[in-house]
């Protein structure tokens, strides 16, 4: 089966700073590998561009079978679920309005979203605004996104910095059912036990640059 993700010696720049330099990546499918390394090493910029939200500027990048000079990605990006730092909610709308928000963009049926709640336990604070949430409520109303839109690629950028350890179950679960349909997950984090006990495989990103973790 073609890899989830391949980048064959990939740099990007942003602001005419180079960030990414000669990355070497392959993602197999039920593949779950880990990033770790120190503020400013471009652990943030690697699951963007993984996301295909930022252009390489050299060698090959390949996500879901589409390449970036493919110049259509939407159809890899409709597969691809990404938890960054912040959670990413419309802060006026209730957390069951999010949850039929992008139900319906994703054409999924909005039946769905109630076992999603109860599955993440916030079934009793579905009428709650996004604005009035805990950090670790909105969070885990990103991941019943995420169950809802079932990725084939997962992007998690320290998605459980902060979180319970319920919390940290949850995204745990989310990652084996990914792996079970055959996508694969990329990990970022500064803790190296949470990666160990997540990932099959841990890299290290020091100054651009990809090389194994031990």
């Amino acid at each position: 089966m073609d890899p989830i993700v391949e980048f064959e010696n990939v740099g990007v720049s942003l602001g005419g700073r180079r960030i990414l330099a000669g990355i070497d990546l392959k993602l197999a499918p039920g593949g779950r590998v880990g990033i770790v390394g120190p503020n400013g090493s471009g652990k943030t910029t690697l699951v963007r561009t993984a996301a295909t939200l930022l252009s390489i500027d050299s060698g090959r990048a390949v996500v879901l079978g589409l390449g970036a000079e493919s110049g259509d990605l939407s159809r890899a990006r409709s597969a691809i679920g990404l938890i960054g730092h912040q959670p990413a909610l419309i802060p006026e709308l209730t957390l069951i309005e999010n949850l039929t928000h992008v139900a319906r963009l994703a054409a999924i049926d909005t039946g769905r979203i109630q076992h999603a709640l109860e599955v993440v336990g916030l079934s009793e604070a579905a009428d709650r605004r996004a604005s009035a949430c805990s950090f670790g409520m909105r969070r885990r109303i990103e991941i019943a996104h995420l169950l809802l839109t079932k990725p084939r690629l997962l992007l998690l950028d320290e998605a459980a910095a902060g979180l319970d350890a319920s919390a940290r179950q949850l995204i745990a679960a989310l990652v084996r059912s990914v792996g079970d349909r055959g996508g694969g997950t990329i990990v970022v984090s500064h803790d190296l036990n949470q990666l160990d006990s997540l990932c099959d495989h841990v890299l290290t990103l020091s100054s651009g640059r990809l090389e194994e973790a031990r």
